[in-house]
């Protein structure tokens, strides 16, 4: 994305994307390097099948991740959508060969950004990348046996997900309360082709009842609180629902999905409903 110097010191509203490998500091440096391509391979796959053009992304690397931020020409629910579905399949098909998965936590919101010669900055930023850090992230994708976590500011939960959109089911999402540096937060986690997940550590509340709280200044490392866990990436059955990740097709209550997208789902669709 080109800026010239006259936009340099304004802040645009755009969707700020930040992507995080899981446990990057186990890898050895010839590794780490192929898991770099790997994140590299699946997000310009992904943008390439979403129709969203080079010239509307400002992709900026990160060593262990990167840190996205697209135009706001670009409808937001085009990447929580087919976008984030392009992701998830292109990270399978990475990962079918691997005998340690690669997992990804993804954080998203919306707001005000600043592009200079370095690269972009902002409170929206700042979020984003703090979504995809949280331990509640980190905890989720390995409770699930999970290739891919989304996590979603609150603000961008109630103007896209929450009126929902091809490819985009709120009743697939769940909120937790997390402990930021810069405060309390709500934000919604995600696991594309799966019901809404049970956020680790979270008792059973009636409605209205508290939300989940994440401590996130006691998570620094790249480890978090679950210690060793299984990464032979297949998850466990849950709740009742069977899943088969390996699909060619996902029926959605809300949505119907059309031509050769593949993406994991459940196949006991009366469990699911039960779980909305």
């Amino acid at each position: 994305m080109n800026h010239d110097a006259s936009e340099l010191t304004e802040a645009h509203y755009e969707l700020v994307i930040s992507v995080d490998a899981r446990r990057s500091g186990e890898y050895d440096d010839v590794d780490k390097t192929r898991m770099r391509a790997r994140i590299y391979r699946v997000l310009e796959t992904a943008f390439t099948h979403a129709r969203i053009t080079r010239d509307a992304v400002h992709l900026e690397d990160r060593g262990d991740g990167v840190l996205v931020s697209v135009a706001g020409r670009i409808a937001v629910s085009r990447l929580l959508g087919l976008w984030l579905v392009e992701v998830h399949e292109k990270l399978r098909d990475e990962n079918r060969d691997l005998a340690v998965p690669l997992g990804l936590r993804i954080g998203m919101h919306v707001g005000p950004v600043r592009h200079d010669d370095r690269g972009i900055s902002g409170r929206a930023v700042d979020l984003a990348c703090r979504l995809a850090d949280s331990s509640v992230a980190r905890q989720l994708l390995d409770a699930e046996k999970a290739d891919l976590v989304l996590v979603t500011s609150q603000s961008l939960y109630e103007d896209v997900v929450g009126a929902g959109g091809k490819f985009i089911d709120p009743a697939h999402y769940a909120p937790a309360r997390l402990e930021l540096k810069e405060g309390e937060v709500t934000a919604w986690f995600h696991l594309p082709g799966r019901p809404a997940p049970e956020i680790p550590g979270a008792a059973p509340a009636p409605t209205g009842g508290p939300l989940p709280v994440d401590d996130d200044e006691q998570d620094d490392g790249d480890e978090d609180e679950l210690g060793a866990v299984d990464m032979s990436g297949h998850r466990p059955a849950h709740a009742g629902v069977r899943q088969d990740v390996r699909r060619d097709a996902f029926h959605n209550e809300h949505n119907v999905y059309h031509g050769n997208v593949r993406m994991g789902g459940s196949t006991n669709r009366a469990a699911e409903q039960g779980r909305g």
